[in-house]
């Protein structure tokens, strides 16, 4: 028996039983680096099982073969039902003989920039384009990121080729890959190597796919688990914390709806993805006793982004300026250690509005047929007048928690629009606030329908006094947040209207020093 394990019996066996692992164990990077070289090959190719249908024998397998009359090899996703039918194949990738094993880096990164771009071509964006995949110093680091990209080009493949035998239960089991803890972990580190641009096209490819299959199970009255109903990282780096996120419309949770839409108005509101960056900034200084921690607001912008070009938004939906916009941010930090926590403190009171008050005084004369007198009548009346912002910024404290929260509130009436219902009234009148509104001069939003908070208006902040035991210490922080985007009709004619919400959460760290 111990003979068996050694030299090639030994490789072959592993690569059996790899062959025999389903998606949820199967590791594509090890599997890669066990590939014997060319000229040891038995076969023209060699396949590993991804995952397997439960209605039928079909499988969705990875194959590797040799490309005829050359030395380079090619990758393919394959639905087999006994015989097998590419989906996807891989431009031609180059084996060098010099090489200990049958990729060498360069390989590996030319194979890896092939699922990238191939995963940007499933999106909006058909000019999305990447020229060369950023190298990582990390080995660890590489096998995660290359998991993760062959993964979610094999579930983008199944929702848009794979036959519907093999289709769902592929999803399924390819949901569960992508959403494991370590999964996450490394799609973060796909984010940061691929950079902000590409992620977005990334984000918008992923969650255009979910879309897609929301809305044709939707039509079957069927659900579906997405591999996340929203994707967030954080950075952390000297003196700033940054979080992206990102999440389609179609996957957050709906707070409150009234009245009912129609497919056109539906079609529009679903495809669409809110994406989000929260930029905050701090500083420590050293006190004599104690050291104080300060977070301030550098940018925090929110966008919600069309998933299809206007072009399909007109022909199917209600067009794309039909969509939600923002209405309510809010924000929740946490220092997770809180024994060293001595005080914290905001900087922004409470809201005291300002009020002007003025006095109308008017005389009304009147004669009466029946009196020979003049009768006068004296009337007095006030007036007030206050000015509020649609945008209401709270900072509060909640135990040794700094919370900050921006509200939408409705200029006619003041009421907040994140727990509130227009009037039936309101939404036929066509000078209403929400009415055109991306294009009136008194927009709460930007010209595409976002918001951003900057310093120059929200530059409050939260200190925390953190006694001077923990000076030298790296400090591990939690961001809590929710984002709800509210509709109500720009121009299309409906009663209908909906707010949804999203929420995540964070660590970040900073060194006490």
């Amino acid at each position: 028996m111990a003979d068996f394990f050694m030299g090639q019996d030994k490789r072959e066996f592993s690569q059996k039983l790899l062959l025999m692992t389903s998606c949820l164990n199967c590791d594509i990077w090890a599997w890669i680096q066990s590939l014997p070289h060319l000229n040891q090959w038995k076969k023209d190719s060699m396949t590993l099982s991804i995952c397997s249908s439960k209605s039928s024998s079909a499988t969705l397998n990875l194959s590797v073969a040799k490309i005829p009359s050359s030395t380079s090899i090619s990758f393919s996703l394959n639905a087999n039902f006994g015989l097998p039918f590419s989906l996807w194949t891989s431009k031609p990738v180059p084996v060098h003989s010099t090489s200990s094993q049958l990729l060498d880096e360069e390989a590996i990164c030319n194979l890896l920039l092939n699922c990238v771009q191939d995963v940007l071509n499933y999106g909006p964006n058909k000019n999305g384009y990447l020229n060369r995949m950023p190298r990582t110093n990390s080995t660890t680091n590489l096998k995660g990121i290359f998991n993760i990209a062959i993964l979610t080009l094999a579930f983008l493949v199944c929702i848009y080729e794979a036959p519907s035998d093999l289709r769902t239960s592929c999803l399924y089991t390819i949901t569960d890959q992508l959403t494991a803890p370590q999964s996450r972990e490394d799609s973060k580190l796909l984010m940061r190597l691929l950079g902000s641009n590409v992620e977005e096209q990334w984000m918008r490819s992923l969650n255009l796919a979910i879309t897609n299959w929301k809305m044709e199970l939707k039509a079957a009255y069927r659900t579906l688990k997405a591999p996340s109903s929203l994707f967030s990282h954080a950075f952390s780096t000297f003196g700033l914390w940054k979080v992206q996120l990102y999440c389609p419309v179609i996957a957050m949770e709906i707070e409150n709806s009234s009245g009912s839409a129609d497919e056109q108005l539906l079609f529009s509101l679903n495809y669409h993805q809110l994406e989000g960056v929260i930029q905050l900034k701090y500083k420590v200084i050293i006190q004599e006793k104690w050291a104080d921690v300060i977070v301030e607001i550098d940018n925090i912008r929110l966008d919600v982004v069309g998933l299809l070009n206007e072009t399909l938004m007109d022909e199917k939906g209600a067009g794309a300026a039909e969509k939600p916009f923002p209405s309510r941010i809010s924000l929740q930090l946490t220092p997770t250690l809180q024994t060293d926590i001595l005080s914290v403190s905001v900087s922004k009171s409470s809201e005291n509005p300002q009020r002007e008050i003025g006095t109308e005084k008017s005389i009304e004369g009147s004669i009466e047929p029946s009196n020979t007198y003049l009768g006068l009548r004296v009337s007095v009346g006030e007036t007030m007048t206050t000015v509020l912002k649609p945008w209401k910024f709270e900072e509060s404290v909640r135990g040794d928690s700094g919370n900050l929260n921006w509200f939408l509130h409705d200029s006619a009436d003041g009421r907040e629009v994140f727990s509130s219902r227009p009037s039936k009234v309101a939404l036929f009148q066509p000078k209403a606030w929400f009415r055109n509104r991306y294009t009136s001069a008194y927009r709460p939003f930007t010209r595409q329908g976002g918001v951003i908070f900057a310093g120059d208006e929200y530059g409050e902040s939260v200190c925390w006094k953190v006694d001077k035991s923990a000076i030298g210490k790296r400090m591990e922080w939690e961001i809590r947040g929710c984002v709800g985007l509210t509709y109500w009709p720009n121009k299309y004619r409906t009663f209908y209207n909906e707010t949804r919400r999203a929420d995540f959460r964070e660590t970040l760290y900073l060194n006490l020093a």
